[in-house]
C-alpha cells in the first residue's frame, strides 16, 4: 500500500500535468474569451453586446477537441454557422405556448440529427442545441434579434482567434500529452500482461481490465493518429512530426506485442507449478518494461530524463541466463518448455527493441539516419468521416441509434419545457439545458450524467448558500463565477460530478450579479436539475430505448470480420515472404479497432438494466475468445514479423484455410441464416489430429535429437503448430456458441 508521502507526490505530479494539459488550456481560453468582452462591455456601457459576443464565444468551444488543427478550425466554423443560424430563429420564438412546444421539438431533432456525421459533427449540433436553449433569456428589446445573432457569429470568431493564437504559441502541447497518455496506458497494459503470467492471479478480473483498457488506447490511437498524420506540416514541425509519427508505430507494435500470446497459460501454468521462479523473473521484466515507458511519458521532449536501458537489460539477461540453464540440462522432456519460454523471452526482446527505438528517437536523432514513413502511405491509416448528404436519409430510421436519440430529446425538450411553464418556473430554459446535458444516445450514460449531475448540483448549490451567507461582495462572486466556470470546463471530461458542481457555482453567481435574491436562484437551479434529470432518464426507459443488446450482434459481426482479413493477410505475408503490405498493416489496424468496438459495446450493455443484458455471459464469453482469437493472431503476426521462416508447407494452408471456414460460417450463424455443417467441422478436427498433431518432440515427423542448427525450425515449428491448434480451436468454439445465442435483427 503507498505511504502518504507517495500518494501526495503522485497526486501533485498529475496536478502539474493538468496544469500542462489541452482540457486546462481550453477552459483558459474560454475563460479569457468571456471575461474579457464582458469586462470591455462593462467598461463602455454594451452589456447586451458584451453578453453576446461571450455567449458566441462559449458555444463556439466544444467542437475545439482533440484532433488535427484544420478539423478543429472547420468545427468551429460550422458550429458559429449553425449558432447563427439557431440565435436568429430562436429570437422569433415568441409565440404561444400551445404552438412553441412542436417548433421546440422539430428544431431540437433537426439540431441532434446532425450528429449522425460522427463525433466532431456530435458536438457542433450541441453548440446549437446550447444556442437554441438560451435563445429563451435573450430580450429582443434591448438588442435586435438580427443584432444579436451577428454579435453571436462575431464571438463565435473571437473565439476562433484565441484558439488559433494558442495553437500558433503551442503546437507540439496536444501532440506530447496524446503520446504521454499513450505511453502510460500501453505501461498499464504491459503490466496488466505481466499479472496474468502468475498462476494464481485473477485473470478473469485481468482480462476484463484489458478489454477496457484496449478500447481506451485505441481511442487514442485515432486521435493520435489524425493529429500526426491529418495535419498540415509546416517547414518548422515537418521533422518533429514525422518522428513523433515512427515513435507512434513503435507504440502502436508494443500494443500487437503485447496483446500476443505465444504460450497457452494452462500449459504455462503446469511447467510453473515446477519452477515457480520463472514468474518473478518474468513478471519483473514486463514491469521494468512498463516502468520505462512511464518514465519516457515523464520525460516528454527532456532528452536528459530519458531512463537508462540498463535496468531493463539487466532483468532480460537475467531471464535469458535463466533459460539457457534450463536448456544445458539435455533432458529430452525439457525442451518444450524450453521452447515455449524462448519463445516468449524472444517476444519480449522484441519490446525491448521497441522501447530502445522510441528513446533514440526521442534522443533527437541525424533526421539522415532516420527512415521516414510516406505521407502517401501514412495517410491510408486514418479514419475520415463521411459527409455524404445521403448519410441523413440512410440514418432516417428506428435502427439508426442517432435517430431515436434526436427524437427521444425532442420529445424530452417538449416535455420539460411544458413542466416549466405549467408550473411557471423563474427560468424554464435551465430544465432543457440540464436534458441536453445530460442525455445521451445510451441508457448507461445519462442514467451516470443524471446521478452525477443531481449530486454535483446539490454539493454546488450548499457550497454557494454557504458562500453567500459569509459574503454579498459582488466582486467575490464575480470572480468566483468566472472561476467556477474555467475550473469547471477544465473537468468536464475528467470528472463529471466535479464538472457539475463548479457548473452550478459558475450559474449562481453569475446570476448573483443580476439578481440579488441569490437564494431563490439557488432554489430553482436545484428544482430545474432534479426535473431534467428525471424527464431524462424516464425518457432514456421509455422513448424508443436503445438496449445494447439489440446492436451487439453487429459488433461481433464487424470484430470477427476484421480478424477473419487479418487472418488472411498473415497467412500471404507466411505464405509470399518480403516486406508487409500496406493491406497487412491495415487490416491489423482494423482488428484492433473493430476489437476496440466490441469491448466498448459489451461495457455498454453491462450498465443496462439488468432485464435487458440478454445472453450477457454468453455474449462475454464470446467477446473473450475473439480478443484471444486477435491475441493469437497477433503472436503470428510477430513471430513472423520478427524472425526468419522456412517455406510455407501444403498443411499450413490448409489449417489456415479450415480456420477460416469456422470463421465464415460463424458470421453465417451470427445472421441466423443457416445450420453449422457439423460433418464439416468433423473432417475438421480429423486434419488437426491426422495431419497437423500437436508439437512434442516425440513426433515421428520430427527428430528424436536437437542439433543447434535446427533449433530455429524447432523453434518456428512449435510456435507455428500451437498457434494454429490454437486458432482452430477457439473459432470451433465460438462458432458452437454462436448456436446458442439468439441475438435481434
Amino acid at each position: 500500500m503507498p505511504s502518504l508521502t507517495q500518494t501526495i507526490s503522485t497526486n501533485f505530479r498529475e496536478f502539474l500535468l493538468f496544469l500542462k494539459s489541452t482540457d486546462f488550456s481550453k477552459a483558459i481560453i474560454v475563460g479569457i474569451a468571456l471575461t474579457l468582452p464582458v469586462v470591455i462591455g462593462l467598461k463602455f456601457g454594451f452589456v447586451e453586446i458584451a453578453i453576446a459576443l461571450a455567449f458566441g464565444a462559449f458555444w463556439s468551444s466544444p467542437s475545439d477537441v482533440s484532433g488535427s488543427f484544420k478539423h478543429k478550425r472547420n468545427g468551429i466554423l460550422f458550429s458559429i454557422l449553425l449558432i447563427i443560424i439557431v440565435s436568429f430563429i430562436g429570437g422569433y420564438l415568441n409565440f404561444n405556448t400551445l404552438l412553441l412546444i412542436p417548433v421546440l421539438g422539430v428544431l431540437t431533432f433537426s439540431i441532434s440529427y446532425i450528429a449522425v456525421f460522427g463525433f466532431r459533427a456530435s458536438l457542433i449540433s450541441f453548440s446549437g442545441l446550447l444556442a437554441l436553449v438560451l435563445s429563451f433569456a435573450h430580450d429582443a428589446e434591448r438588442l435586435a434579434t438580427y443584432e444579436y445573432a451577428f454579435f453571436i457569429g462575431l464571438g463565435g470568431l473571437w473565439y476562433l482567434l484565441l484558439a488559433t493564437i494558442w495553437h500558433k504559441i503551442n503546437p507540439k502541447g496536444q501532440t506530447e500529452e496524446l503520446l504521454t497518455k499513450t505511453y502510460q496506458l500501453t505501461a498499464q497494459f504491459l503490466e496488466i500482461r505481466g499479472k496474468l503470467i502468475d498462476p494464481q492471479s485473477n485473470r478473469e478480473t485481468l482480462q476484463k481490465q484489458l478489454l477496457e483498457l484496449q478500447a481506451d488506447i485505441n481511442d487514442n490511437h485515432e486521435t493520435l493518429r489524425e493529429i500526426l498524420i491529418s495535419s498540415r506540416k509546416s517547414s518548422g514541425r515537418s521533422i518533429y512530426e514525422s518522428k513523433r509519427l515512427l515513435v507512434f508505430v513503435q507504440l502502436i507494435d508494443m500494443l500487437e506485442t503485447a496483446l500476443a500470446n505465444p504460450v497457452h497459460y494452462d500449459k504455462m501454468d503446469q511447467f510453473l507449478s515446477k519452477q515457480p521462479e520463472f514468474v518473478e523473473k518474468f513478471q519483473k521484466l514486463l514491469f521494468e518494461m512498463s516502468n520505462q515507458l512511464l518514465l519516457i511519458s515523464e520525460a516528454r521532449q527532456h532528452v536528459k530524463k530519458i531512463p537508462s536501458n540498463k535496468p531493463l537489460l539487466d532483468c532480460f539477461q537475467t531471464l535469458k541466463n535463466k533459460i539457457a540453464d534450463l536448456k544445458s540440462t539435455s533432458e529430452t522432456e525439457n525442451y518444450e518448455d524450453f521452447l515455449m519460454l524462448q519463445n516468449l523471452l524472444e517476444y519480449q526482446e522484441n519490446q525491448i527493441e521497441k522501447i530502445q527505438k522510441i528513446k533514440w528517437l526521442l534522443a533527437n536523432p541525424n533526421p539522415r539516419d532516420i527512415k521516414f514513413i510516406k505521407k502517401d502511405v501514412a495517410k491510408r491509416f486514418v479514419t475520415t468521416q463521411d459527409y455524404n448528404p445521403a448519410i441523413l436519409i440512410r440514418n432516417f430510421s428506428f435502427k439508426s441509434a442517432i435517430f431515436k436519440h434526436a427524437l427521444r430529446l425532442a420529445v424530452a425538450v417538449m416535455i420539460g419545457y411544458g413542466i416549466g411553464v405549467l408550473f411557471d418556473f423563474q427560468n424554464p430554459y435551465w430544465i432543457l439545458l440540464t436534458l441536453i446535458v445530460i442525455m445521451r444516445p445510451s441508457y448507461g450514460l445519462t442514467k451516470t450524467r443524471s446521478k452525477e449531475r443531481i449530486i454535483g448540483t446539490l454539493i454546488g448549490g450548499a457550497i454557494a448558500i454557504a458562500v453567500v451567507f459569509i459574503t454579498q461582495n459582488t466582486y467575490v462572486y464575480a470572480i468566483l463565477g468566472l472561476g467556477s466556470l474555467v475550473i469547471a470546463l477544465s473537468m468536464i471530461q475528467k470528472n463529471y460530478k466535479t464538472a457539475a458542481t463548479f457548473i452550478t457555482l459558475s450559474v449562481v453567481f453569475i446570476y448573483a450579479l443580476i439578481s440579488p435574491d441569490v437564494l431563490t436562484v439557488i432554489q430553482f437551479r436545484i428544482i430545474d436539475t432534479l426535473i431534467g434529470a428525471g424527464v431524462a432518464t424516464l425518457a432514456i426507459l421509455f422513448l424508443w430505448p436503445a438496449w445494447e443488446f439489440m446492436d451487439i450482434k453487429s459488433s461481433i459481426e464487424k470484430s470477427v470480420l476484421a480478424n477473419k482479413s487479418y487472418l488472411s493477410e498473415i497467412i500471404t505475408f507466411y505464405e509470399k515472404k518480403g516486406k508487409r503490405p500496406t493491406s497487412y498493416k491495415l487490416s491489423r489496424k482494423m482488428a484492433f479497432l473493430e476489437m476496440s468496438n466490441l469491448s466498448a459495446a459489451f461495457q455498454r450493455m453491462t450498465q443496462d438494466p439488468k432485464s435487458k443484458q440478454k445472453n450477457l455471459e454468453k455474449v462475454y464469453e464470446l467477446v473473450v475468445l475473439n480478443q484471444t482469437f486477435l491475441s493469437s493472431l497477433a503472436s503470428l503476426s510477430t513471430y513472423i514479423q520478427n524472425h526468419p521462416t522456412t517455406e510455407a508447407s501444403s498443411r499450413f494452408s490448409t489449417a489456415g484455410m479450415h480456420i477460416d471456414e469456422n470463421l465464415e460460417q460463424l458470421l453465417v450463424n451470427l445472421k441466423q441464416l443457416v445450420e453449422n455443417d457439423d460433418m464439416s467441422v468433423t473432417e475438421q478436427n480429423d486434419f488437426f489430429k491426422r495431419e497437423l498433431p500437436q508439437f512434442t518432440i516425440e513426433n515421428p515427423d520430427l527428430p528424436t535429437s536437437v542439433h543447434p542448427k535446427l533449433e530455429r525450425q524447432f523453434q518456428e515449428a512449435h510456435l507455428i503448430r500451437e498457434q494454429l491448434h490454437w486458432l482452430f480451436s477457439i473459432s470451433k468454439k465460438m462458432l458452437k456458441l454462436s448456436k446458442t445465442i439468439k441475438l435481434p435483427e
